[in-house]
């Protein structure tokens, strides 16, 4: 009893003690924040590797062998319309297989840097969501950090997932400009906006507003950006903008 008053008489925790032991767990959950999407980036580019060059692989092999096997059988109109059936199926997977390993991680986002990869991405989700996309995208081929082209295709992804989801827009205008301090990566859209009360606690950083905006803004902290959402009944404008080191700004003006 004795030690339980002596815990009751101690005083609080001054304000300064308290705010810098917040901030050092803000800190905290940030850098676990960013350890885990490196984790996730890594992860989905191994398993990207794998579904190419392992099940695409075995699916390329399984047609080779019905043709070969198409031509020691005797001709027979039901063998063969099988069979045929069988290889459309064959590429079918195969396709799926290929487009699958390339939503996880684009070659082109490695081989020929974020402009590349965005135009391939933007013409596959306007081709399977009907949505019609125009396309403002600085492709000037000198290269960024592959820290910030993968967040801001990461971001592009998020953003366009979102749209497709929630919006109920159709038409989408997506820019991508370099700046001499900045990149600028917008998407606009055409849809029914978000009710202000949910836009408040986006901007506020609320945790009820979904892993998808959190995901985003972790990506931009890591590289020094920031992501800006402006809303009304007319559509929705999502902005990411990343500061530029000196040694790339001589090639983005």
């Amino acid at each position: 009893m004795r030690n339980l008053s002596k815990q009751l008489r101690k005083p609080p925790l001054s304000d300064a003690r308290s705010e810098s032991e917040g901030l050092e767990r803000t800190v905290a959950l940030q850098n676990l924040s960013q350890q885990l999407l490196k984790v996730q980036d890594d992860e989905r580019r191994r398993v990207a590797r794998d579904l190419h060059d392992s099940t695409g692989q075995t699916l390329a092999a399984l047609k080779m062998n019905l043709v070969v096997l198409e031509g020691k059988l005797p001709p027979d109109q039901l063998t063969a319309g099988l069979l045929s059936e069988i290889e459309a199926l064959a590429d079918q997977a195969l396709q799926e297989i290929r487009t699958t390993s390339y939503l996880l991680h684009p070659p082109l986002l490695d081989e020929a840097g974020f402009a590349a990869a965005a135009q391939w991405f933007i013409e596959g989700f306007a081709k399977r969501s009907g949505v019609k996309v125009k396309l403002d995208l600085d492709t000037r081929s000198d290269r960024l950090p592959i820290a910030i082209e993968t967040a801001l295709f990461r971001v592009l992804q998020e953003g366009l997932t979102n749209v497709h989801r929630h919006s109920g827009a159709s038409e989408i205008c997506i820019r991508f400009q370099r700046q001499v301090n900045t990149i600028t990566l917008e998407i606009q859209d055409c849809g029914r906006g978000i009710p202000t009360d949910l836009l408040k606690r986006i901007r506020e950083a609320s945790s009820d507003t979904g892993v998808g905006l959190a995901g985003m803004r972790e990506r931009l902290n890591k590289i020094n950006g920031r992501l800006e959402i402006e809303a009304d009944e007319h559509g929705t404008r999502l902005r990411a903008i990343v500061p530029v080191a000196a040694k790339y700004r001589s090639t983005a003006a």
